[in-house]
């Protein structure tokens, strides 16, 4: 919470950076890691970045304060978009194949798939192996991590729709447009 408290004094060298800064936090708190820790001039301001140097913050003194938030557990944004975009491929492919479930389609007449339902997941899932493959080699991420509590909530989402998707899709009632 924003309590205002001091968590912690550090002794800082004008040419450090905010990542020695956060170095020597660690050592004093090990169970953080520097993503967790960001360090503000003010409640109101935005993180300073890990490359800012202690010299070059003008309003910084002998004894002045930097407002440390802890942003809880983090994760890498490699591993996000893989978790989010390797799910959908799975979970359209489980009811592409399900066609014939009886449990999962009761009015099935185990008709096979229509063009445009193979068409569809081609499509489908060529869209998110090409997601995954940018992922892998070209996307560089501008920040490292991303709170892991954000994750289900991603993954609910891209998974969940892909569901709804692939199910009226593959449908075995489905006609095509």
């Amino acid at each position: 919470g924003k309590t205002g408290k001091t968590v912690l004094t550090i002794d800082v060298a004008k040419s450090d950076s905010i990542i020695d800064v956060k170095k020597k936090h660690i050592r004093e708190n090990p169970r953080l890691y520097p993503s967790r820790i960001s360090y503000k001039l003010s409640l109101k301001d935005k993180a300073l970045g890990d490359d800012v140097k202690i010299e070059g913050i003008e309003t910084l003194t002998d004894g002045s304060v930097l407002y440390f938030k802890d942003l809880g557990p983090q994760i890498g944004w490699a591993t996000v978009f893989l978790a989010e975009y390797i799910g959908p491929i799975f979970v359209y492919l489980i009811f592409y194949f399900s066609n014939t479930c009886s449990w999962l389609y009761p009015e099935n007449d185990s008709a096979a798939h229509t063009d445009v339902q193979n068409l569809a997941c081609l499509c489908y899932v060529g869209h998110y192996v090409k997601r995954v493959l940018e992922t892998v080699f070209i996307h560089r991420f501008s920040k490292a991590t991303m709170p892991i509590g954000n994750l289900a909530k991603n993954c609910t989402y891209y998974w969940g729709f892909s569901g709804l998707i692939s199910y009226f899709t593959n449908h075995p009632l489905y006609s095509a447009p």
